[in-house]
């Protein structure tokens, strides 16, 4: 594990080859103050118009805004939407030097008019043609020339048809020389088998086959997680990254238990080009020398910074940076007492927050003897909001809920360890049989418990949704609980029993 800033510092040393299908992304902003005589529309009033790098053309932007050397080989049109994009990918400080140009068909565009935040309507320029055969050729030899020089490559296929035979064969060929990883975002498993990928990246819906990538009981993180050894099988990968949407991540490395990753809220037409974000950062943090927990971790929060924002836009390395600084450090806003507070210090800290913007969690619970149980728990609540509050119940209140033999920690000792935790930046003890009351000083945004809850067994529910906060059930982290961990010392039983 790296210190974070010792690996967006290895960035600008890295040399990115991210090879893919382009989309020139428009964004078109406008105002409304009538409607049509012709029909019974409203008519836009057009401001500003915003063109933008799209999916691969996007991520190779976001490698560069993180600070890397980047070479981005795709093809274009012979139109005026193939120029505007070759000057936008230009003027990020992507080499466009690998650019092929296609006059048989035109650049795929995709153009959307956005009122009042809302987007009204979105415009498809896609040719229905294929690309010619000479400019998948000429693709495949600018590949081939420039990955011995490259750091790692990024291949983004969605589906356009530049990235067919013959790139394949080449990428799979050009591994043997490439210095660091493969990663394919994309889905088609079988089409990069060849190439023995590092990592794949497709989102759940590409994965299960479905819309919103939710399968019909919702438990779509029990579905990955049952296909993911197959699927990594199928893509001859030690890595699969999967993209949850609004959920975050599920990373699975083979032959090791997956890790989640969470989003910070948003809606999906805020979140354009968040996962070429995520793909970039992600594989640039597995260059520089982050085991992949913490290279999906740190992509997440690069992702994290671009959801929200209006149009397709990238993360820099300052932002990330500064993101990444302010997790352990946000607890100590208007905090100079440390982490552990009293209900009066925390209803000030909190104030304080506010008006800072952050998004406030808050979750609570016993923690007797903090496991890793707990310590991923509280990870993935941390990353649905800029505050965590940790709300503990004192040894009173412990007792009633758990019998005269609870705690075994006493209240202090189990704040203090609870406080230490790195998701964690405000403890505060409460002795009622519900946190209730704490709510109602915190309002927080986001209100967390685990899986083996619902919201409707929940007594808080009502009180977190009267106060305009939601209520999110985490996966519930098996095999961990202080009752076991209990019985197995009084067991004399070791971690781990002999095979």
């Amino acid at each position: 594990m790296h210190h974070p800033a010792e690996l967006l510092e290895r960035f600008p040393s890295l040399t990115i080859l991210v090879v893919g299908d382009a989309v020139l992304d428009v964004w078109m902003y406008a105002g409304c103050s009538r409607l049509s005589r012709e029909a019974p529309v409203p008519v836009l009033d057009v401001t500003r118009t915003e063109p933008s790098p799209g999916a691969a053309a996007n991520a190779a932007a976001n490698a560069a805004a993180l600070g890397a050397r980047v070479e981005y080989v795709g093809v274009l049109g012979a139109d005026a939407d193939g120029e505007e994009l070759r000057r936008q990918l230009a003027a990020r400080g992507v080499g466009t030097g690998g650019l092929v140009t296609d006059p048989s068909r035109g650049t795929t565009a995709k153009r959307r008019v956005v009122c009042d935040g809302q987007v009204m309507a979105r415009f498809d320029s896609e040719p229905g043609r294929p690309w010619s055969a000479g400019a998948r050729e000429e693709l495949a030899a600018r590949v081939s020339a420039r990955m011995a020089d490259a750091d790692c490559v990024l291949v983004s296929d969605y589906g356009d048809g530049a990235l067919a035979d013959p790139l394949p064969q080449v990428v799979a060929a050009g591994r043997r020389v490439l210095r660091g990883p493969l990663v394919v975002d994309g889905h088609r498993f079988e089409r990069w088998r060849r190439c023995r990928p590092t990592a794949m990246t497709p989102s759940a819906a590409e994965v299960l086959g479905t819309p919103d990538g939710a399968p019909a009981d919702g438990r779509r993180v029990a579905e990955l997680t049952a296909c993911s050894g197959r699927l990594l099988d199928e893509a001859a990968s030690e890595l699969l990254l999967t993209s949850l949407d609004a959920e975050g991540t599920l990373l699975h490395p083979r032959g090791h238990a997956p890790h989640r990753t969470r989003a910070v809220a948003a809606n999906r037409q805020s979140a354009c080009g968040a996962g070429d974000t995520l793909a970039a950062a992600f594989t640039l943090a597995l260059t520089a020398g982050a085991p992949p927990t913490q290279a999906a971790d740190l992509a997440q929060e690069a992702a994290n910074v671009v959801v929200g924002r209006p149009g397709t836009t990238c993360c820099s390395a300052q932002e990330l940076g500064e993101r990444l600084a302010a997790r352990p450090l946000a607890g100590r806003a208007g905090d100079a007492g440390g982490r552990v507070l009293s209900a009066e210090a925390l209803a000030e800290s909190v104030r304080a927050h506010r008006a800072a913007g952050r998004r406030i969690v808050f979750t609570n619970g016993c923690f007797d003897v903090v496991h890793v149980g707990h310590a991923e728990y509280l990870q993935q609540a941390a990353a649905l909001g800029e505050v965590l509050v940790v709300a503990l119940n004192s040894d009173r209140s412990v007792r009633r809920l758990k019998g005269p033999d609870r705690p075994i920690v006493p209240e202090g000792e189990r704040a203090a360890m609870v406080a230490a935790l790195r998701a964690v930046d405000h403890v505060v003890l409460f002795d009622d049989p519900t946190p209730e009351r704490l709510l109602e000083v915190v309002r927080p945004d986001v209100y967390v418990k685990g899986g083996d809850y619902t919201p409707e067994m929940l007594p808080e529910t009502e009180v977190v949704e009267r106060l305009g906060g939601r209520v999110v059930c985490v996966d519930y982290v098996s095999n961990h609980s202080t009752t076991e961990l209990v019985d197995r010392i009084r067991a004399g039983r070791p971690a781990h029993a002999p095979s």
